[in-house]
């Protein structure tokens, strides 16, 4: 059955985005077809509170911070890591990741397969803007198209803000600075002013120079595994040298990440529409009893998975188990996103079917919006994956599974 997103205005809200001229300028003609450069979620509604207060005149430096701000950043920085993470050299696993990226040519087929068992942290963000496209393959070319594209991001950012927030789409900036503030509270780092603001501009110029899909709420969930990786970099003490680095890297990151989604945001989100067609046509051919327990109780997949589908599943594990996973999606090409993650949706539904089967309605929709993932560790998810990994072995392109549902 097609399934009307439009008409589930309840489950989601969008934000449309207008294109500042400033922005447009910033980007007319200056594009690059190569590969360095970046080609041109959601969730059941919350109450909306009151606006909350506009950020700061972005400045054309590194935004300053206070005395108290200085000293609320150091004692709330408990998830950024008190030292860069450095490699054992003898780790075998670590000893392939370090030969593979200081090659002069990074062999991007084994680091593909490297990467997929998982990512040591010491190697992780160099790896995740490789996989991503955004820093090429050559060692020596690596260093300078990363200054030309932090650069092209700055000046992007310095443009868009050049006249004060006052300036800028008055309801996209009201929602991105309501949802910001809700961003991870429960990570310390998400609660530091300095990181708010710098997600705040951010999300503004993703969402200003993508106008044709606009700013969704659930994209800000997107961006935190990338401040997490690229933050981590650094020891926790240089956080105000490093951010702006920082926020210019993911917003080129989660650019090619939406790109690679990018139907699960157009009009009428036809991307979620087939994903939850799917993922729905999965679950009945592996576990026939769920499936119908799930219809008899009138238990629609939208309710619970369209949370799943749009923030990757950021809010139903830990940030560390989500960057383990996606470890693992950037490892499947273009495809970790948009396709393989429905069979770990998929499998992550099925590990509880027992339980499910016992539940009436208002129990699944509990259990589904707080799950027992929110306390997994790494190897929980790396079970998962495997599993999904199996589904997809053995459905993936099979002709009763897809034929039927690439139909919204």
């Amino acid at each position: 059955m097609s399934l009307n997103m439009r008409q589930s205005a309840g489950f989601w809200k969008r934000t449309p985005a207008h294109t500042p001229s400033v922005v447009a300028a910033a980007f007319t003609g200056g594009g690059s077809d190569t590969p360095d450069d970046a080609d041109s979620a959601f969730d059941i509604p919350r109450s909306l509170s009151a606006a909350a207060p506009a950020a700061a005149i972005l400045p054309e430096t590194k935004p300053e911070v206070s005395q108290a701000a200085a000293s609320e950043s150091q004692s709330e920085q408990a998830d950024i890591p008190a030292e860069r993470p450095h490699a054992d050299p003898a780790d075998p696993t670590e000893t392939k990741f370090a030969q593979t990226l200081s090659s002069p040519h990074t062999d991007l087929t084994q680091l593909r397969k490297l990467s997929w068992k998982g990512i040591p942290p010491a190697h992780r963000a160099t790896t995740w803007r490789i996989l991503l496209g955004y820093a090429p393959l050559s060692l020596t070319r690596r260093p300078p198209t990363l200054q030309r594209k932090r650069k092209e991001y700055f000046d992007l950012r310095d443009q868009t803000f050049a006249r004060g927030t006052a300036a800028l789409d008055a309801k996209l900036w009201h929602q991105i600075t309501i949802d910001v503030p809700r961003t991870a509270p429960d990570l310390p780092m998400f609660r530091l002013p300095l990181v708010q603001r710098s997600l705040e501009r951010l999300l503004y110029c993703w969402a200003a120079r993508h106008p044709a899909s606009g700013y969704v709420q659930g994209i800000n969930d997107l961006a935190t595994p990338f401040y997490h990786v690229f933050l981590a970099e650094h020891p926790a003490n240089a956080l105000q040298d490093v951010v702006d680095d920082a926020e210019a890297d993911g917003f080129w990151c989660l650019t090619r990440l939406l790109d690679s989604i990018h139907d699960n945001y157009t009009h009428a989100q036809p991307g979620i529409q087939r994903a939850l067609v799917k993922m729905r046509s999965l679950v009945a051919r592996i576990d026939s009893r769920l499936a119908e327990h799930l219809a008899a109780e009138g238990v629609e997949f939208l309710q619970f998975a369209f949370r799943w589908i749009n923030c990757l599943l950021v809010r139903e594990v830990s940030l560390q188990c989500c960057v383990r996973m996606w470890d693992t999606y950037l490892a499947e090409e273009d495809q970790g996103f948009a396709r393989f993650h429905i069979y770990v949706c998929a499998a992550l539904l099925l590990k509880w079917s027992k339980q499910l089967r016992e539940m009436d309605f208002a129990q699944i929709m509990m259990f589904l919006q707080r799950p027992p993932s929110l306390a997994w560790e790494n190897k929980d998810v790396e079970v998962l994956l495997a599993e999904a990994y199996m589904y997809k072995c053995l459905y993936d392109e099979s002709p009763s599974h897809y034929a039927a549902s690439d139909r919204p």
